[in-house]
């Protein structure tokens, strides 16, 4: 079999003056076109695109026909065109940006980017008063809406709620979201095993894929989880249904079980980041500093 395989390696007609980089050039580039693809197909730009293969047939005819004028006109306003999509398409841009700075390219190849990851878990007491406070909420119908920050810092949202920074409970949960309290109105944020802030304000979906019954504290859920990679949680105020976002995507009528599996699993996410020689490193300099610190008897 390996005769037959290095037979027909050898066969196949290959370029001449063919380097390893190109090959390398070539998976890059095959990479980042694959991306620009995905990125066309959920935004806007798909409508962009087909906007932009129409004026380039107009071009093509004015080009085939000779009308200097239309050639001229576009030639002159081609910048303008470029800066404004550009404005236009800035939400877009970024996220696309965001995305592919969480691929787990870079921290495969530098473990030393695993300190971020640790910060954020999320202990078991935690994950049992998230969950208690949620379907005790959902009982008796009171809306909540919890993020739950990972990689991406989200303190631009934070700062448009009150800072808390207090330990998470399913009390002082309930009590945020109770009916006319002065902190029921927005998303809560929870970040390193704290709850930091309240009354923060998302930014809402714009993705017309949505169910239409959905109100406006899940569309802010979906939109917190299309720009971070932040878990949400959503008590419904209408049906006391509970619900959970995550990558641009909604849970709905989730019982206790399954949010409770899609904590662990973030959790157990963010503890496997620790593997690794950077955590055998990290675990011998702590050990070495205890060792210094522990007095001789």
């Amino acid at each position: 079999m390996k005769q037959i395989i290095m037979e027909v390696f050898q066969s196949i007609s290959w370029p001449k003056n063919v380097e390893i980089m190109d090959f390398i050039q070539i998976l890059l580039i095959a990479f980042f076109v694959y991306h620009l693809m995905l990125w066309i197909k959920n935004t806007r730009a798909y409508t962009l695109l087909k906007g932009i293969v129409f004026v380039g047939v107009i071009l093509l005819g004015a080009q085939i026909f000779e009308m200097h004028t239309i050639l001229w006109i576009f030639q002159n306003l081609s910048m303008v065109a470029v800066t404004g999509i550009l404005v236009i398409f800035q939400p877009e841009l970024r996220k696309a940006l965001e995305q592919l700075g969480e691929k787990n390219v870079i921290s495969t190849i530098i473990p030393f980017d695993s300190s971020r990851e640790v910060e954020g878990v999320i202990s078991d007491r935690s994950i049992n008063e998230l969950v208690r406070a949620t379907y005790d909420m959902a009982e008796v119908k009171t809306g909540a809406l919890i993020v739950l920050e990972r990689m991406i810092l989200l303190q631009e949202y934070e700062k448009t709620g009150i800072i808390l920074d207090s330990e998470i409970s399913s009390q002082l949960l309930i009590n945020i979201f109770e009916h006319n309290t002065p902190l029921h109105d927005g998303a809560v944020m929870i970040r390193n095993n704290r709850l930091v802030a309240a009354t923060c304000y998302l930014p809402l979906s714009e993705n017309m894929d949505l169910n239409k019954n959905l109100g406006t504290r899940h569309r802010a859920a979906v939109g917190i989880s299309e720009v971070s990679d932040a878990l949400t949680i959503v008590v419904s105020e209408e049906t006391g249904k509970v619900s959970y976002t995550l990558g641009g995507a909604i849970h709905t009528n989730v019982p206790p079980s399954d949010l409770r599996e899609q904590l662990h699993r973030m959790q157990k996410k963010v503890e496997k980041s620790e593997n690794g020689k950077f955590r055998i490193w990290r675990g011998k300099v702590r050990e070495d500093e205890k060792t210094q610190k522990t007095p001789d008897k």
